[in-house]
């Protein structure tokens, strides 16, 4: 199989946002990028963006607004949908590779 042009781009985007000075926790950004250790209040959301992104509601944001605010809850929630969106793509090339 030819080698992804855009891996490089891609992983990089990711780095960025995981490792970049935030308002979040690295680590957390990082768990949530992998849906999984992240803090016990964190990972219902996690969980939903990872297997069912479309079902989020505001609730699901709002509850946790309080203990993390805009800021550190905007980041862990596009870390979890990064790390989601690249765990479907390597299942797709994967499968590709595969087929």
């Amino acid at each position: 199989m030819t080698p992804d042009p855009h891996a490089y781009l891609r992983d990089a985007v990711l780095e960025s946002v995981l490792q970049a000075s935030g308002e979040s926790d690295p680590a957390v950004r990082r768990a949530a990028a992998d849906g999984a250790d992240v803090p016990e209040d964190l990972q219902p959301l996690v969980d939903k963006i990872h297997r069912h992104a479309y079902r989020v509601t505001d609730d699901d944001v709002a509850r946790l607004q309080p203990r993390y605010g805009d800021d550190r809850l905007f980041e862990i929630i596009v870390s979890a949908a990064l790390g989601a969106s690249r765990s479907r793509l390597q299942a797709g090339l994967r499968a590709l590779e595969d087929a």
